[in-house]
C-alpha cells in the first residue's frame, strides 16, 4: 500500500486524531485487522472491526504490548495515552475508505471478477497464466468479503502491471462499497446462481446488484448462453461497455468455443473473429471447462496474443479449495464438502463425484443436508435436487435435516431420510456402505465432519495407552534442569514420537510450552484445526506446503537461500509482512542448513532488504550430545554455531532467540541453554542421564484364542516355531502392520500376561503373534503388554539393536491411541 503518515490517515477517514504523550508522526506501511496474523513491526496501524460474535477493540491491549502504536478504533472507551488512536463511526467503513485511497494512486489495469461460482479458481489461473509476462498482485485466496476486498485492494503498489480482484456479496446495496474500492477496468462476470437468493427478490436484482461492479468498466467478459445474457448486454451498452462474451452452445458471440472432452482432458477449439485457436486443459468437468473458457476470454479483453498463452492451459492445476477426497470404509472413496450447501456447488460437487466413481467403478451416494439461504420454495427446491441427482445419476441419497425428511416425497431414486444427525448416526450401518464414492455435503451447522469420521472409522483392538500424568512429570524434570527465562520448543513430529499429535499438543499447550515443532505443514494444519494456538515450526517445509503454512501461521526453517526467496515470494503474494522464519545452520550434522559464513552472509542480506521476513529464530542440530566420546565434537559445533550466529545477530536491529540443545544436550551440556532448548525423545520417557523420567507409553491388546499346540506341531508361517513340548498358545491380534519388528519373533521378544512374559512363537505375521502361555494362567480377553512398565522400551531397543526413537515413531496409526490421565 501508499505509504501514509497518522495524519494523513485521519484525514483520509475524517477521524478524530487522540495522540499518545509522546506522539510522533510516523509512517504507516500497513494495515492489520487481525492479532494473530501480527508479527512485529512498528509501520501497522490495528482497524479494530466488529461483528455479531467478535469485537476487534478487545485485542487492543495485547497488540499495544506486541508494539502497535496506532489504533483505528469506534469505542472511546478504549483509549489511552501510551498509544494513539483514530475514532471513526464504523471501522469496517474506515478499513474500505483507506482501501479505495489506496486503489486511486495506482493507474494499471484491474480486474474485477464477481459472480455465484469460480471467482477464486478463475483469479488463480488467470495469475498462472499470465504472471510470466506481469507483476500481478491478486486477492489472497478468497477473499472477496465487504472485509477481504479492501484488505485485498491494500495490497496494490507500486511494482505491479496488473491487478485481479474479486468481490463476492450476499445482501443488496453491499456491492456499491466493493466498487468503489475497486473500480476495475476490466470486470468478469462469472454465473449468477441461487446462493443467497433469500436476500434479493428475483435473479434479476441479484443480477443487476453484481452487475454494479462494472459500471465503470471499458470491458466485461461473460458466457452469452445464459437466459440473462441480454440483460448483461444491454447493461454494457447504456455505459458503452465493450461486451467480450464467449458461448459453448454455438450461440452468436465474439468468442466460440467448441469443447471435445476426452478420458482425461478436454480440448477447447476457440474461433476469435476470422481467427481459431486450439488448447487443452486437463480437467472434463464443466466447472473447469467454464473457467477455462472465461480466462481465455479474460486473455482477448487484455489485447494479449492468445496464441503466446494456449501451451499454458495444459499446465492449470487444481485450485485448492474445501472439497477433499479421502479413503473411507469398505473400499469407498469420500468427498467432503461440508462446509456450504446451495444448488450451484451442489452441481460442482456431484461433476466430480460422477468423476471419481467411474475411475474406480464405484456406486454413487450422496449424503445431503438441508440446503439453506436460497430464497426457493421447499418443494421447489427440493424438486431441483431430485433432478440434479438423477441427471447426475446418482444411485443413492442418505438425507439428514427436517426439511429434506419433510419432503422426502419429491425424490424418485433410492433414498433414506433422517431428522437430524444423531438419528441417523444411531441407525448407522457400516455394511451399508460398501464399494460407492459417497458425496458428503451439507451446511456447517450439520457438523458433517462428525459423520465423515465415522465413515472413515478404524477399529482395532490394539491400544497404546498414554498417560499424561507421566508426561507432564517428564516435562517439569526437564524444566528443573533449565534457568528460568529459557524457553522450551517441544517436539511433536511424526504423531508425537507415535504417540498421538493432537491431544499431546493439547496439554503442551495448558503446560504454557513455548513453541512445538513439527516435520511437515500437514502435521502443522492438522494442530491448528484442533485449536491449537501456540506458535509451531515446521522442520521440512516444501514449496508445496507454503499456501497451508501462512493461511495457518506456521512458521518455517529457512534451510537454504533458495528456500528462503521461494518462500519471501509466497509471504508477498499473500500480502503479509514481518513473517516470523528459523533460520537453521549447518554446524557438523550436514544435513540441512546453511554451512558457511557466504550462505548467512546471502541470507541476511536478502532479509535486510525486505520487510516479508523477520527471523524469530536461529538454531543449530547437535550430532552426538548422547554419546560421551562425541563432546569435544559437541563442543566445536556450540562454538561454530555462536560464530555463524553471531553475523546475523550483528545484520539484525531486533533480539534473535537462538537454540543448539536438543534432550540430550539439555541434561549434558545445561551451560549452553542460549535462548531457548528443544525438548524431543526426553519429554516422552528417556533418559540419557538417569534422569527420573516416567514411562508414558503401553502398548497393549487382548488375547483373541487360547490353543493346544502337540509336540509335533509347529506354529506361524514356514513352520518356524516350535515348542517341542505340548504347548499352550495365545493368539493376539497385533503384527508387524501394527509396528511390531519381525526380529523379535522366534522367541526374541515376549509379551507380558497376568504377572508373567510369555516368549513371542513362531514368525510374526502381518496382524498376529503366538506366544507360549505354558505355565500362565491365560483366557480369551486377557490383556497383553508389549512394552510398558513390565518392558521397558529401552529393554525392547536393545533387543532390536536400534533406538528407543524408532520404536516409538514405528507404532502404527492403526493402533488407536488412548489417553489416561488421573
Amino acid at each position: 500500500m501508499k505509504t501514509l503518515t497518522v495524519t494523513d490517515i485521519c484525514t483520509v477517514l475524517n477521524g478524530e486524531l487522540f495522540p499518545s504523550s509522546s506522539f510522533q508522526n510516523f509512517s504507516v506501511s500497513s494495515i492489520i485487522t487481525d492479532s494473530r496474523t501480527f508479527f512485529g513491526g512498528s509501520d501497522v496501524a490495528f482497524i479494530a472491526l466488529t461483528g455479531p460474535v467478535f469485537n476487534g477493540h478487545n485485542y487492543i491491549a495485547e497488540l499495544r504490548q506486541k508494539g502497535v502504536q496506532l489504533f483505528i478504533i469506534s469505542d472511546k472507551s478504549f483509549i489511552e495515552n501510551t498509544a494513539n488512536y483514530i475514532l471513526v463511526e464504523d471501522t469496517t467503513s474506515a478499513l474500505q475508505q483507506l482501501a479505495a485511497f489506496n486503489r486511486r494512486h495506482f493507474s494499471y489495469p484491474i480486474i474485477g471478477i464477481t459472480g455465484s461460482n469460480g471467482k477464486t479458481i478463475i483469479k488463480e489461473w488467470l495469475y498462472d497464466l499470465l504472471s510470466a509476462n506481469k507483476r500481478i498482485v491478486r486477492s489472497p485466496k478468497s477473499y472477496n468479503s465487504q472485509i477481504g476486498v479492501p484488505l485485498s485492494a491494500l495490497l496494490l503498489d507500486e511494482p505491479y502491471d496488473l491487478a485481479i480482484l474479486e468481490a463476492g456479496i450476499s445482501e443488496r446495496d453491499e456491492m456499491a462499497k466493493l466498487a468503489s474500492v475497486i473500480k476495475p477496468n476490466i470486470g468478469i462476470l462469472t454465473n449468477i446462481g441461487d446462493a443467497h437468493q433469500e436476500n434479493f427478490s428475483s435473479l434479476e436484482e441479484k443480477l443487476d446488484e453484481k452487475l454494479k461492479l462494472f459500471t465503470g468498466c471499458k470491458v466485461l467478459v461473460f458466457r452469452a448462453d445464459r437466459s440473462y445474457s441480454k440483460h448483461i448486454s444491454d447493461f454494457c451498452s447504456e455505459r458503452t461497455i465493450n461486451s467480450i462474451n464467449w458461448s459453448l452452445e454455438k450461440q452468436k458471440a465474439p468468442i466460440e468455443i467448441t469443447p471435445e472432452i476426452q478420458s482425461d482432458k478436454t480440448r477447447l477449439s476457440a474461433k476469435v473473429a476470422d481467427k481459431n485457436y486450439s488448447f487443452e486443459i486437463p480437467f472434463t468437468d464443466e466447472s473447469a471447462i467454464e473457467n477455462a473458457c472465461h480466462c481465455f476470454a479474460t486473455l482477448i479483453a487484455l489485447k494479449e496474443k492468445p496464441e503466446e498463452f494456449l501451451e499454458r492451459f495444459s499446465q492449470l492445476q487444481p485450485v485448492a479449495m474445501r472439497l477433499e477426497i479421502k479413503h473411507g470404509i469398505n473400499n469407498c472413496l469420500l468427498i467432503n464438502d461440508y462446509y456450504n450447501s446451495d444448488l450451484n456447488s451442489l452441481g460442482i460437487a456431484l461433476s466430480v463425484l460422477k468423476q471419481q466413481a467411474a475411475k474406480g467403478h464405484l456406486h454413487k451416494h450422496v449424503i445431503l443436508s438441508d440446503i439453506q439461504q436460497t430464497g426457493v420454495v421447499a418443494e421447489e427446491l427440493y424438486s431441483k435436487v431430485n433432478q440434479l441427482l438423477q441427471e447426475w445419476g446418482i444411485n443413492k441419497l442418505t438425507g439428514i435435516g427436517p426439511e429434506l425428511y419433510k419432503h422426502s416425497h419429491v425424490f424418485d431414486i433410492e433414498s433414506e431420510f433422517f431428522p437430524n444427525r444423531l438419528t441417523f448416526e444411531n441407525h448407522f450401518t457400516r455394511n451399508n456402505y460398501t464399494s460407492s464414492a459417497i458425496l458428503i455435503k451439507g451446511a456447517r451447522q450439520f457438523e458433517f465432519e462428525k459423520t465423515a469420521a465415522l465413515l472413515q472409522l478404524k477399529a482395532h483392538q490394539t491400544v497404546l495407552e498414554i498417560n499424561l500424568n507421566a508426561l507432564i512429570h517428564n516435562l517439569n524434570t526437564f524444566r528443573k534442569l533449565l534457568k528460568a527465562k529459557t524457553k522450551i520448543m517441544v517436539m511433536v513430529k511424526a504423531f508425537s514420537y507415535g504417540s498421538g499429535d493432537v491431544e499431546i499438543a493439547r496439554l503442551l499447550q495448558h503446560q504454557n510450552v513455548d513453541y512445538l515443532s513439527v516435520a511437515v505443514a500437514d502435521e502443522g494444519v492438522q494442530l491448528r484445526n484442533a485449536g491449537i494456538n501456540v506458535p509451531i515450526v515446521v522442520m521440512n517445509p516444501e514449496q508445496d506446503s507454503f499456501q497451508n503454512i501462512i493461511d495457518f501461521r506456521l512458521e518455517p526453517n529457512i534451510y537454504s537461500y533458495n528456500l528462503l526467496q521461494q518462500f519471501s515470494d509466497a509471504v508477498t503474494e499473500y500480502g503479509q509482512s514481518n513473517y516470523p522464519i528459523h533460520v537453521k545452520i549447518d554446524t557438523g550434522m550436514n544435513r540441512l542448513g546453511l554451512k558457511t559464513k557466504s550462505e548467512i552472509e546471502q541470507v541476511v542480506e536478502f532479509i535486510k532488504s525486505n520487510k516479508q521476513l523477520k527471523i524469530s529464530s536461529m538454531f543449530s542440530h547437535l550430532v552426538g550430545s548422547d554419546e560421551a566420546a562425541l563432546d569435544e565434537f559437541t563442543l566445536e559445533q556450540i562454538d561454530s554455531f555462536n560464530s555463524l550466529a553471531a553475523i546475523i545477530e550483528k545484520a539484525c536491529d531486533y533480539k534473535i532467540e537462538k537454540h543448539i540443545l536438543n534432550s540430550a544436550g539439555i541434561e549434558r551440556f545445561p551451560n549452553y541453554q542460549f535462548d531457548m532448548v528443544r525438548l524431543g525423545i526426553g519429554l516422552y520417557g528417556i533418559s540419557q542421564t538417569g534422569l527420573q523420567l516416567e514411562n508414558i507409553g503401553t502398548l497393549k491388546t487382548t488375547v483373541s484364542q487360547v490353543k493346544t499346540v502337540e509336540a509335533d506341531e509347529t506354529v506361524g508361517y514356514n513352520r518356524k516355531g516350535k515348542t517341542g513340548k505340548r504347548s499352550r498358545i495365545a493368539i493376539v491380534p497385533l503384527g508387524y502392520a501394527d509396528g511390531i519388528n519381525r526380529k523379535l519373533g522366534n522367541g526374541k521378544g515376549c509379551a507380558f500376561v497376568n504377572g508373567k512374559r510369555a516368549p513371542i512363537v513362531g514368525n510374526i505375521c502381518m496382524d498376529m503373534l503366538m506366544l507360549d502361555v505354558n505355565g500362565i494362567e491365560v483366557e480369551t480377553g486377557d490383556s497383553v503388554e508389549l512394552f510398558g512398565p513390565n518392558i521397558s522400551i529401552i529393554e525392547l531397543a536393545e533387543k532390536l539393536e536400534t533406538i528407543p526413537y524408532e520404536i516409538l515413531t514405528g507404532i502404527s496409526q492403526r493402533v488407536k491411541r488412548v489417553y489416561l490421565q488421573e
